[in-house]
């Protein structure tokens, strides 16, 4: 179960953590809206207070977002320091092809090492996360 302090709502994005794995929720259904950094700041610090110094893997649902993410935006995400220790994989959740072409491109150009699926439901997304979590904490002891 996920407690208030386990959440962190913004304008147009949820995130919480429940059972080892961060959840990700964006909606912004405004086409000509771009994720700008000082927002982008915002959410990896969100991220990094949420995950506790803890590795998880994150699922991001994209299903309500309708922007894009410009290229100064798409270097922070994929260059921070913080996001690269915590994050062991990532499953996006979408429903439009121009999503799943607006994140092979950034995985393609901007973070080629994170491992990452594209699902097109939530519970394909979640059992992923689920064998990245155990695969990865199983292999601690």
């Amino acid at each position: 179960m996920t407690s208030e302090k386990d959440i962190i709502q913004f304008d147009r994005a949820k995130l919480w953590t429940e059972n080892g794995i961060l959840f990700c929720q964006i909606r912004n259904t405004n086409v000509n809206l771009n994720l700008e950094i000082e927002t982008l700041d915002n959410y990896i610090n969100a991220v990094v207070k949420l995950c506790n110094g803890k590795p998880m893997p994150f699922l991001i649902d994209l299903r309500s977002s309708q922007g894009t993410i410009l290229n100064p935006a798409a270097k922070l995400l994929a260059g921070n320091n913080d996001l690269k220790k915590l994050r062991l994989s990532e499953a996006f959740i979408i429903n439009s092809i121009k999503m799943k072409l607006l994140i092979n491109s950034y995985k393609r150009i901007f973070e080629p090492v994170t491992p990452f699926q594209i699902f097109d439901n939530l519970k394909d997304g979640l059992e992923y996360c689920i064998k990245i979590k155990n695969d990865y904490y199983d292999g601690e002891r």
